[in-house]
Formats: structure tokens, sequence, C-alpha cells
């Protein structure tokens, strides 16, 4: 490492002691951060969140999945943007939002807390967008009436439990690794020194994203604030809860499916539909598990269709 990225590294983490919690700095970590100037930090439901919107028109709401943030949507929201007043938000604990006691990781929790956020912003979604865990959460909230809009598109939609051993292993993992403070920290402490390990992580999942992109996410990922959240929402996941109220919802669901992915297996989508007979499923060839941010072009269009058809 050279003197000068040494002092700039010593720096960076001076800064980052001004957080207790070793979530990201909007000031070194957001200092370029996508749409920067689209940004605020609002207080809801006992929270500072990070919120970002642009645009103008029917509200659409984003919401990233575990790991992200809304640099997640930096292609998507200016094609959007067009047509929509973009709302875009980090999820409690994750990027620059403040993460609140592990008993709020809940689905449910993060659902209440949402919904209290956009009171404040006093917007009503039309549109809402989930990716991953994101669409489970948009799901719940849609379930237990927080939000009422005409269309839920779920991209890559974590919706139902992992089959399998990983069913049955993955939450009492995840439970134990959550309540670790020493792991999140190893964990940033590697992504922060070596480059490679979200490089693997990011080819892992199926999708192939640009250099910038893959920066926002190593940022993150060396945090251990940001990285602990993330295990804390994933060890607080119900999916067996949501996929036995999935045949209640009444928002009509799309899937938007890549068929390259590999966090998510595609046929998911099916199980899905199983449980939704009116569920849509729409496959985008060769696009991984961030197929929004691998062709934001694509997923744009096909929201503004699907919206186009089901304006009055």
């Amino acid at each position: 490492m050279s003197a000068r990225r040494h002092l700039e590294r010593l720096r960076e983490m001076r800064v980052a002691g001004e957080h207790a919690d070793g979530r990201p700095v909007w000031e070194v970590d957001g200092r370029d951060w996508p749409h920067r100037e689209a940004s605020r930090f609002v207080h809801a439901a006992g929270l500072r969140w990070h919120v970002q919107q642009c645009g103008a028109g029917p509200a659409i709401l984003l919401v990233h999945g575990t790991g992200a943030s809304t640099h997640s949507w930096a292609g998507l929201m200016p094609l959007l943007a067009r047509h929509f007043t973009v709302v875009a938000v980090d999820l409690p604990g994750h990027g620059f939002t403040c993460r609140p006691p592990l008993a709020r990781m809940a689905l449910p929790a993060m659902g209440e807390a949402l919904a209290g956020l956009l009171a404040a912003l006093t917007v009503r979604p039309e549109v809402v967008v989930g990716h991953s865990a994101g669409a489970a959460i948009l799901a719940r909230m849609c379930l237990d009436r927080h939000l009422a809009p005409r269309l839920l598109f779920s991209l890559n939609g974590a919706l139902v439990p992992f089959r399998g051993a990983a069913g049955h292993l993955f939450s009492p993992l995840a439970r134990l690794v959550a309540r670790s403070e020493l792991l999140p920290r190893l964990f940033a402490w590697h992504a922060g020194f070596d480059r490679r390990v979200i490089e693997r992580l990011v080819r892992d999942t199926g999708s192939s994203i640009g250099v910038q992109e893959l920066e926002f996410y190593r940022r993150l990922a060396r945090r251990p604030g940001h990285v602990g959240a993330a295990l804390a929402m994933m060890a607080q996941w119900d999916l067996p809860g949501l996929a036995r109220d999935l045949p209640r919802l009444r928002t009509p669901l799309v899937l938007v499916v890549g068929s390259q992915d590999r966090t998510i297996p595609p046929a998911d989508a099916e199980r899905v539909r199983s449980l939704l007979p009116r569920a849509e499923i729409v496959v985008l060839p060769g696009l991984g598990h961030l197929a929004h941010e691998e062709r934001p072009d694509l997923v744009a269009a096909l929201i503004e269709e699907r919206m186009a058809v089901d304006r009055p």
C-alpha cells in the first residue's frame, strides 16, 4: 500500500469512528454517491433514513435487497424519472440509514418502519419495485395494508423459503452470526483490503457489473455496521410465513426473473405462481441476480409498459 493511500485509509478510519455502530460515513463513503444531488436525510419511525427522490409524476418506490443500498438503482432511477416521481431508500441498517435493534429487522417491523417513512414523506406510491429481499418487504407491506399500489414488481424476489438443507440451516446459522460482532468486522476488514472479495460475491450471483458499481459495493462491505445489518436482516426473515400469506395478496404481482440468477433460483418464480396463480412471470435472458443493474433499460421499459396498460 502506498504512503498516500495509507494516510487516506487512516483518515477514513478516524472519520468512521464518529459512528459507533460502524456504518458507512456520508462525507467519506458517499462523497461521489450516485445521484447524490437527489439525497436527503429524513427522521421517521425512530430512524434517520437516507432517501433519494427525483422526477415527477405518479410515485414509484424502489427497495433494494440485502447488503445493497440506493446505489443499486443508479441506472434505473433516471430512466423512470422521465415519467415518475422516483423514491429510493436505504433500508434500516443498510447504506446510510441508521440500524434499529435486532428485533426490528424482521419483515413486518421493517415494513412498519418503511410505512412510517412514507407517511413522513407524504408519498403514496402507485408502483413498488423490490429487488430480492426488498420484494419480500414490499409484499409483506401490501399484505399488512401498509401499501396499496397498483402494481408490485419483484426483481429476482426472495418470496419463498430456500429448499433443501439450506432452508433448514439458513435461519439458525444467520441468527447465530447476526449476534456476533467479530464476524462482520472480519469480513469488513477483508473486503476493505482485498477487492477480489466483492468481485467474487457479485460474480457468484450470475451478474456482471462495472468497476464503479463494484466499488460502491466494496465501500459498503468494508463497514462492519453495514455487514452486520445485512446479516441481521437475513436472520430475521420469515419466508415460510410470507409464503403462507401470499395467496391473500391482492396487489397484481409481476415476477421479473434473470435466467442466470445463481442467488434466487429462477424456478422459484413458478413456486410463487403456484401460490398466486394471477402472478405474471417475465424472464430476462442472460441476466443474473442483479439484472436491474446489468440492464436497467429493460427493467424501465417493462415497468413503463405495464403501467401504461394498467392506467385507467
